[in-house]
């Protein structure tokens, strides 16, 4: 696998497990136990991997302020890997989290030329009503980059704290990298970004359901957030004593900011010109929250780095990667029922060649796309996909019966999804979208 991922083409992911070394993902399993009902692509580790979910967890459980965040480039037919992550947000914003969905038309226009108008028609007719379709509420925000004047303001603020080398080691950029292009991915990190400002209940925990070709959008707004707030809180050491405590370092903070700050931190500190040692204040969370309210107060940032979870990719249909240029191997939520059941029964499987080979050593259901769709889309009972899975190692199930349910199954979510996608655009005035300023 390259050290790169690459947002704006068809990454081939072989070993997710090298994501974890490569670039500090967390196995997501480890998380699992603290999450309350865990959904469906959590519990089948369709989901295997996260950054700093811990504070999500801890926000369902506690009742706390957090939000989720995606967006959608609104480059052609909605497929079942938009359906991924809308089902994602559909069940963050569930638990609880304040949701925020961008149609990213500024790339659309930067990297596939779209006009904004063409933008527009597929943003509304493809993207936002399969996501009201599959449960989106009426109180999260659907907005168009173009037209909203919050994200473009924090992606020009956003863009003085990036240089071009920065953006060339994270996503390859080149001389031939247009400006348009570099400004998108600046917008992006607004998108992130955006569900922190005070106009939306300021600092919280934010998360965002990715796959991981996603993730250097993540790993640039990690740091850009760091490097937008006023202040930092490190931990460091007293090089006579050896012992440790917390600084916060604020170079470009009031004066008036670090005196407040000196007033409510309790316990020891030490203030000096550009930052305050907290001598004996042992908890981290405390002090933290303490700083982003001072911060919030004397009109500057506190952003907490976003979260995010990754999903692995589904197969094509017919093997290999799902592409749109390939229509037999992706299924879209417009497709016609009866056409999308006929791709699944033409679909590649993990069986053998012959009948009497299948009953003898078993079919391979890691290997095949009919129960990849099972196990990510078509089949929510989790005790029937296990039968299943066993009957086919065994050899006692055959490829035929996996198709034929796969192909009832999906052919009845088709026709309900398209039938709530109609009630949807008759209901899209009841829903916050932001289309033009």
């Amino acid at each position: 696998m390259d050290n790169k991922l690459d947002p704006w083409s068809s990454s081939n992911i072989t070993d997710y497990s090298k994501l974890f070394e490569e670039f500090g993902i967390s196995p997501f399993e480890n998380v699992l136990p603290e999450i309350p009902s865990p959904h469906m692509y959590m519990r089948r580790k369709i989901i295997f991997g996260h950054r700093d979910y811990e504070q999500i967890a801890e926000a369902m459980r506690t009742g706390a302020p957090f939000s989720v965040m995606d967006g959608f480039m609104p480059s052609g037919k909605v497929h079942l890997g938009h359906k991924m992550v809308m089902d994602q947000i559909v069940w963050h914003q569930e638990m609880g989290a304040s949701a925020f969905v961008g149609i990213a038309d500024r790339e659309a226009f930067s990297v596939r030329g779209f006009s904004w108008q063409k933008c527009r028609e597929i943003g509304v007719d493809e993207y936002i009503l399969s996501l009201i379709a599959l449960g989106f509420k009426p109180d999260g925000l659907i907005y168009f980059q173009s037209g909203c004047g919050s994200v473009k303001d924090l992606a020009f603020e956003l863009g003085a704290k990036v240089n071009f080398s920065e953006l060339s080691a994270i996503y390859g950029f080149s001389g031939e990298t247009s400006l348009s292009h570099m400004l998108s991915v600046a917008t992006q990190a607004a998108d992130i970004l955006q569900p922190q400002l005070e106009e939306f209940g300021g600092p919280k925990p934010v998360v965002v359901p990715v796959g991981p070709d996603q993730d250097p959008h993540l790993r640039l707004t990690r740091g850009l957030a760091g490097k937008m707030n006023m202040f930092r809180v490190e931990e460091r050491e007293d090089t006579k004593t050896g012992r440790r405590y917390l600084s916060v370092r604020g170079k470009a903070a009031q004066k008036e900011a670090l005196q407040e700050l000196k007033k409510r931190i309790p316990g020891k500190v030490k203030l000096y010109e550009e930052h305050i040692d907290v001598l004996e204040y042992p908890d981290l969370s405390g002090l933290e929250k303490i700083v982003r309210e001072v911060a919030v107060e004397f009109g500057g940032y506190a952003f907490v780095p976003p979260a995010s979870t990754y999903h692995r990719f589904m197969s094509g249909l017919q093997g290999g990667k799902m592409s749109s240029s390939i229509p037999e191997s992706q299924i879209a939520l417009t497709d016609d029922p009866k056409e999308g059941a006929k791709k699944v029964k033409r679909a590649k499987t993990g069986g053998c060649v012959t009948l009497e080979e299948q009953k003898k050593i078993g079919g391979k259901p890691e290997e095949c796309s009919v129960f990849e769709l099972m196990l990510f889309h078509v089949l929510d009972d989790d005790k029937e996909l296990l039968e299943i899975k066993q009957e086919c190692i065994s050899g006692t199930r055959m490829c035929g019966s996996c198709k034929q349910l796969a192909a009832e199954k999906l052919q009845e979510f088709l026709k309900d999804h398209q039938e709530k996608r109609e009630l949807a655009r008759e209901h899209l005035d009841e829903y916050r979208i932001i289309y033009k300023n």
